[in-house]
């Protein structure tokens, strides 16, 4: 993507009315004005609200939002050009139940209130295959979990699909090494019996993964709010 490209795209996020870019800093002890108030301030119902984290350009959340105008839905990226797709995409088709919100995934918890959302999506992540110390970068690591239970309803539900086997099987011993409820677990999405509803849709790099024929994972599961999240023992 060209710089002059990016620029185009950085300043029509400014524009767009559903796109948010608070300015938190590590440290920051200030929230963003909308914790807590997503459903009265911006969305005005008191729908179930959907977060996607990493969203990249937000095809599973715009895709997400239009199959299901009864819920809202919120994907979060800190990469604004690439969330322009979706943001400029929703705003053309007039959706009202959508957001975006430029932040970083560690931040989340100065954005969003207890309890204020019901479900998050984790589509690809980046599944940081390096030395053990990179773990805690994993957004379903403990470290990661735990930021999430200050704003996930209690036994919320997460989902994560991957096409790596590392992050996959890392995130089943998250799982049973803090003995949270196990809810769906498919080694091959395509050819289980879950492959149907939202996790037929594909985002950008699903299709590139299959291109590479790589197999695709998913597990869904509940994250309780009173569990002192560990990580697991190697």
């Amino acid at each position: 993507m060209s710089q002059k490209n990016k620029l185009f795209k950085f300043a029509q996020n400014e524009t767009f009315p559903h796109m948010f870019q608070p300015k938190l800093m590590y440290g920051s002890p200030g929230d963003f004005e909308l914790k807590g108030r997503w459903k009265s301030d911006f969305f005005h119902n008191e729908n179930p609200i959907t977060v996607e984290l990493g969203c990249g350009k937000g095809e599973y959340s715009v895709a997400m939002a239009n199959e299901i105008p009864t819920a809202n839905f919120i994907g979060v990226d800190i990469k604004g050009a690439r969330m322009w797709r979706g943001a400029s995409d929703s705003l053309e088709m007039g959706m009202k139940n959508i957001a975006f919100l430029r932040t970083r995934v560690e931040f989340t918890p100065k954005c969003f209130g207890k309890d204020e959302v019901s479900e998050i999506w984790i589509t690809f992540p980046d599944p940081h295959l390096g030395a053990k110390s990179t773990h805690k970068k994993r957004l379903t690591s403990s470290r990661f979990l735990s930021y999430y239970q200050n704003f996930l309803e209690d036994n919320g539900i997460v989902n994560l699909k991957t096409d790596d086997d590392t992050l996959y099987e890392y995130t089943k011993q998250v799982i049973a090494r803090n003995n949270l409820p196990l809810l769906i677990d498919a080694s091959n999405l395509y050819e289980s019996e879950h492959y149907t509803g939202f996790l037929t849709l594909k985002t950008h790099y699903e299709k590139m993964w299959n291109k590479e024929n790589r197999t695709i994972k998913y597990l869904r599961f509940r994250l309780p709010q009173n569990v002192i999240l560990v990580e697991p023992e190697e």
